[in-house]
């Protein structure tokens, strides 16, 4: 097995190996990886985090050593707390990261980094905070950052720096959690899932105080939520069907 780390700030995950194809996530600075399966230009990943797959371009990563995989597995995150920072390489050239960077691979890149990070796990209080950071981030299936974000990674981003672990899509993330049977119950930072016709699970946003709700639609925005789903306040709809609500924290 071959490993990788992401040395980019923001390297677009594909469901085939063409830059033509769909993408399907995004690779952020310091995300660490097994390669799966190797091709002249392209390489089948598996992210550390949430075994998400997919493919990346073999120019946008460096290839590490099974024992700086696993020491970087089990370490602590670090991750770094500013919309945009910047780390420097050893000619002292500026590479720009993004909020949720992973900063604990540096050393094997020879980056230094003097900006704000977070190592901790967070307490639930601090869900909400963290989304608002997204705030008004524009709508973008596959992202995972405040310039392009989807509904389930905006979910996954926000747990995760707080020191929890979500999965990638909205579908998989209805696994998680306990279900709880009224919206009365729930807390701010719960999560809620919404379906289709079809009753797949296709959206998911964070419940906030007083019947609102931030997620991604358009772009990351608050609406009210209701037992129906969410009503968006500026078209005077309902937007999505309320499936389930899940408390993971």
């Amino acid at each position: 097995m071959r490993y990788g780390i992401c040395n980019l700030s923001i390297v677009p995950l594909r469901f085939e190996a063409s830059d033509r194809s769909e993408l399907v996530s995004q690779v952020l600075y310091g995300d660490i990886f097994k390669i799966i399966e190797s091709r002249k230009h392209w390489s089948k990943i598996r992210i550390a985090f949430d075994k998400y797959e997919g493919w990346i371009d073999n120019k946008q990563f460096l290839e590490i050593e099974a024992e700086d995989y696993k020491k970087l597995q089990s370490a602590n995150p670090k991750l770094s707390l500013d919309l945009v920072e910047f780390v420097q390489d050893k000619t002292d050239q500026l590479i720009p990261i993004q909020l949720g960077a992973s900063l604990n691979g540096m050393q094997l890149m020879n980056h230094t980094f003097d900006g704000n990070f977070t190592s901790e796990i967070q307490p639930k209080t601090n869900i909400i905070s963290t989304a608002l950071l997204y705030l008004n981030s524009p709508y973008l299936w596959g992202g995972k950052t405040p310039f392009g974000i989807d509904c389930s990674g905006f979910t996954q981003m926000v747990y995760k720096l707080n020191g929890y672990k979500l999965l990638r899509d909205a579908s998989q993330q209805a696994t998680q959690g306990e279900a709880l049977s009224f919206i009365e119950e729930s807390e701010p930072g719960d999560l809620a899932f919404f379906d289709n016709a079809e009753g797949n699970i296709i959206h998911v946003g964070l419940i906030m105080k007083d019947n609102y709700i931030i997620h991604a639609h358009g772009k990351v925005r608050i609406d009210r939520l209701d037992h129906s789903g969410i009503y968006n306040v500026d078209k005077g709809i309902h937007t999505h069907k309320l499936r389930v609500i899940k408390k993971v924290i």
